[in-house]
């Protein structure tokens, strides 16, 4: 069943078996036998894509609430052993943990008990804590494009910002655009590349291209590269909160659209908690900071 219905999430083999922690070799062996118990293809499968049938999409649709009350079923059981106590882990990439007060407080209410823990995420390769199982739900902005994965409410937006030296040619000025990229080097190391592009674009509105300096993976490595001049950043406005330093200068960008900060999750494998935070959030609406 976990097998079956994770492949017609990812429509993936090697995504199914990273996902799972299998071989691609077991997935395969997997629906096979399946396939031969029901009678029927689950998947239509080529060197060049992989997708469900008609039956495979009934079957789906048939175990997936299924597996759902099977899986709550056994975290009921869970917190009940523990003595009543959930945990939530909570993915971010930045330490702002304190915007998310007005979220985290309704989620308390509708769900008392139940802890949220927070997990540090880096840049590099974000939505693989999720498929990995070692977050249960990811802060992450839009888009999210991502196979297997549900993009839940919008939790809050807030506008973009260029992170420089204190002492670089930009740093004094009211404002930037993102036109002004076209003679300094940016930041690498963030991916997937749609998501990267949202954020820090490979061109300017004018068509210009946009020089890559070094890879970062999180903010620590982010900041260290801006002060020392070797590239600017676009980055997000709580920054300038949660990390002033003396020697970094955070201008805004008067082109750049609002980001927006979405939860998002294994599509499935949704839990009790995971939905209350999605609710909490969809209720209060999109904060603005």
């Amino acid at each position: 069943m976990e097998i079956f219905l994770t492949l017609a999430q990812e429509l993936h083999f090697g995504r199914t078996a990273e996902r799972l922690r299998v071989s691609p070799a077991r997935v395969s062996q997997a629906i096979r036998k399946q396939e031969r118990r029901i009678g029927g293809a689950l998947f239509d499968r080529s060197s060049h894509h992989v997708r469900l049938t008609p039956l495979g999409r009934q079957l789906y649709d048939d175990l997936l609430p299924v597996h759902r009350g099977l899986r709550q079923s056994l975290e009921r059981a869970a917190s009940t052993a523990r003595g009543g106590t959930e945990v939530l882990r909570l993915g971010m990439m930045s330490s702002n943990s304190e915007d998310l007060r007005p979220v985290l407080a309704a989620f308390a209410s509708r769900r008392p008990g139940c802890r949220v823990q927070i997990r540090a995420v880096g840049y590099d390769d974000p939505f693989s804590a999720l498929r990995r199982e070692t977050v249960d739900v990811l802060l992450a902005w839009l888009p999210i494009r991502e196979p297997g994965l549900t993009v839940g409410p919008v939790v809050y937006t807030e506008p973009v910002v260029l992170c420089v030296s204190s002492a670089h040619r930009l740093a004094a000025r009211e404002s930037v655009s993102y036109e002004d990229l076209a003679d300094e080097a940016v930041p690498t190391g963030a991916t997937p590349d749609y998501w990267r592009e949202a954020l820090i674009p490979t061109r300017t509105p004018g068509g210009r291209p946009i020089a890559r300096g070094p890879a970062v993976i999180d903010g620590t490595q982010l900041l260290a590269v801006v002060a020392s001049g070797e590239a600017v950043c676009p980055v997000h406005a709580h920054a300038l909160r949660y990390y002033a330093r003396p020697d970094i200068a955070y201008v805004p960008i008067h082109d750049a659209p609002l980001s927006r900060w979405t939860l998002c999750w294994r599509t499935g494998g949704d839990t009790g908690p995971i939905r209350d935070l999605a609710e909490a959030a969809e209720a209060l609406g999109p904060l603005s900071l």
